[in-house]
């Protein structure tokens, strides 16, 4: 069964609802991209269903970004990835990260969704996950307790985490 989940930027231009079938905050992506744009430490996904998502305002506030893959040698961008992550024009809070080439899911960021509060708890057993740290400095933690993965860790990410049983498809 589905959450409602209802999320804001930080200046509450922009609000949104979304549901989720997996409105556990569990990855903390520490990517180049993620930690540029979300902070030093990363960001945390969350999968919302794309085709539920309702704008209660500021759909006109939004703009898109699609990170840099590769740059000239001049900081040009030279090449760019598909995934797009929506940002507010008034306060820069991140809101969603979207690609095409998983056009049913949107993943929006735990740190702008308002509701449910608190959002639900880890399963018994399980672990935040701290991914992608093969593109991670040393410098930047890994939250105490975290499992962490160079790349995605087991599965395929996200998708494969509570989609019938609550549990890890490995």
């Amino acid at each position: 069964m589905p959450v409602l989940l209802e999320g804001s930027c930080h200046c509450k231009l922009v609000k949104f609802t979304v549901e989720s079938n997996t409105p556990v905050p569990f990855m903390l992506c520490q990517c180049s991209i993620c930690r540029k744009v979300g902070g030093y430490m990363g960001s945390v996904n969350i999968m919302g269903n794309t085709k539920t998502l309702r704008f209660v305002r500021g759909e006109d506030k939004i703009k898109k970004y699609n990170a840099v893959k590769s740059f000239d040698k001049d900081d040009n961008p030279k090449e760019r990835y598909g995934s797009e992550r929506a940002f507010c024009t008034e306060c820069s809070a991140m809101l969603w990260c979207f690609d095409e080439q998983w056009a049913d899911w949107i993943y929006p960021f735990a740190s702008c969704i308002d509701k449910p509060n608190p959002l639900p708890d880890l399963p018994e057993g399980e672990s935040i996950r701290a991914i992608k740290r093969d593109s991670c400095p040393s410098h930047v933690p890994i939250p105490e307790g975290a499992k962490a993965y160079d790349g995605y860790g087991p599965g395929k990410g996200i998708e494969d985490w509570h989609k019938t049983t609550g549990a890890w498809v490995e």
